[in-house]
């Protein structure tokens, strides 16, 4: 198996403040436009079997909708769906940074067991 690199703190921040130059997304937007389907499925599957559904996020569904104050339900409800986008958006990074790895590992058509993204 390849051996993967492995980051500093310092070359993360450095990565991350290269995306914030213009034009910096355009091709990883196009790619993501493309891949679309392909990775709604990843990121639902990982989300579910993460246990991000399950029945504390249904209560705390139910608990937002049933509130009887309409400004607690407000409240409620803008709560849960910045929590949903926070942790769609720290898995949707991972795939991302699995997918990332993915592409960059070297590829032999005849190896019978290829790297997978948990490798």
């Amino acid at each position: 198996m390849t051996e993967r690199p492995t980051y500093t703190a310092e070359q993360v921040d450095a990565a991350v403040e290269a995306l914030t130059r213009p034009g910096a997304l355009e091709h990883a937007q196009e790619i993501v436009v493309h891949a679309a389907p392909s990775l709604q499925r990843v990121l639902n599957e990982a989300l579910h079997e993460g246990g991000y559904f399950g029945e504390a996020h249904e209560a705390q569904v139910r608990k937002a909708v049933e509130a009887d104050d309409i400004i607690e339900r407000d409240r409620a409800m803008r709560v849960l769906l910045a929590e949903e986008s926070r942790l769609a958006m720290l898995v949707g990074v991972s795939v991302g940074f699995e997918l990332a790895r993915e592409l960059a590992a070297p590829s032999d058509p005849t190896d019978p067991d290829p790297p997978t993204a948990g490798d």
